[in-house]
């Protein structure tokens, strides 16, 4: 198989892109803020689907948690089929925030219309200034340097993510957080300089399953990246909250069990005990944080050293973990560009 790999490029360009992205977003600074004023908001809906539904759950613990604000994150199928499930209160003031990376998704397209039967304001965040989201939407973020050609979203996600995070960090007023957004396109660059290689080389174990562990800020980072795995090497992978493990799923755990832990600031201590009850079962471990834990002693460690607190460095956690799909894909003879029974967008007849 060539070296040669369209996806792999796009994980690689995402230091550049996520540069671009910031210009953007900051380009975009005040249309945002006047819409994200236009209301006294009830709360913010963040909807999508596969890989940007994961990115929902994450953008909405991360906006509740930095606002104070009521977010939730759903499927944007939820939103078109059971609405009286999602809208608890007809009354309510209620933001959507539509992510789509083509803009063409048929049920965040369903979403955002039954969201429009409200009277209420969507903005779309997307990689395509001309797809029907952005039509749609009330205002639409369009991060045209972050499209890709790859059907496994990777540099899409991330950027998005980011477009979320800012949308957050606007709407509290944070501009120290605002601030951090901006060094992580330097701060990735660091990070695949340091790590890249050793991602390959861990991606290469004779694993059996993967298992993906994030809490709070990171529980739909780690369901994107079992997304990944899934979707570019065919490998069973699943996702837990960290604590969460413990109640059943660790019934898993062998030596051919690979669990790899996105560690957060808030509860890093309570987390690498739920890793160190994995290593005595037999399995392997691989801790991802911003340092070195104190008397830790995991199987692998990733150290990511940004300095940045865990809501701005979130997506730092990613484009490692999407090197580790793409050589698992490679180690297991798989073509990662072009992914089993999966195209770029869902497109249905309603």
């Amino acid at each position: 198989m060539a070296d040669k790999s369209i996806v792999l490029e796009e994980i690689m360009s995402q230091p550049q892109v996520w540069s671009s992205t910031w210009q953007r977003l900051e380009g975009n600074r005040d249309r945002l803020a006047e819409l994200l004023a236009s209301q006294c908001w009830d709360a913010i809906l963040f909807t999508g689907c596969g890989s940007t539904h994961y990115l929902s759950l994450a953008a909405a613990n991360l906006h509740q948690q930095m606002t104070g604000q009521r977010a939730r994150g759903v499927p944007a199928s939820e939103i078109a089929f059971f609405p009286a499930s999602v809208y608890a209160d007809a009354d309510a003031q209620v933001l959507l925030v539509a992510i789509s990376r083509s803009g063409a998704t048929s049920e965040t397209l369903w979403a955002v219309d039954r969201h429009h039967e409200r009277r209420q304001a969507v903005l779309g965040l997307t990689c395509r200034g001309e797809s029907p989201l952005a039509r749609r939407a009330d205002l639409a973020l369009a991060l045209g340097e972050a499209d890709e050609a790859s059907v496994a979203q990777t540099r899409a996600f991330t950027s998005l993510y980011i477009a979320a995070q800012y949308t957050s960090g606007l709407m509290a007023g944070e501009e120290p957080f605002l601030d951090a957004l901006s060094h992580l396109p330097a701060r990735l660059e660091t990070v695949l300089g340091r790590h890249g290689e050793f991602m390959a080389q861990v991606a290469a174990g004779d694993w059996e399953r993967v298992i993906y562990l994030g809490s709070g800020p990171y529980y739909g980072l780690a369901c994107e990246a079992m997304l990944k795995l899934k979707e570019m090497s065919l490998s069973w992978s699943e996702a837990y909250h960290f604590l969460e493990f413990r109640h059943g799923p660790i019934s898993l755990v062998d030596e051919r069990t690979l669990v790899i832990g996105l560690l957060s600031d808030t509860a890093e201590d309570a987390e690498r005990a739920v890793l160190a009850d994995v290593r005595r079962l037999g399995g392997r471990t691989l801790a991802i944080a911003d340092a070195p834990g104190a008397g830790a002693d995991e199987t692998y460690a990733v150290d990511l050293g940004s300095g940045l607190n865990e809501r701005a460095r979130a997506a730092l956690y990613l484009p490692l973990l999407q090197l580790f799909a793409f050589h698992r894909a490679r180690a297991r003879g798989l073509d990662p560009d072009r992914p089993r029974h999966l195209q770029q967008a869902v497109v249905l007849q309603h």
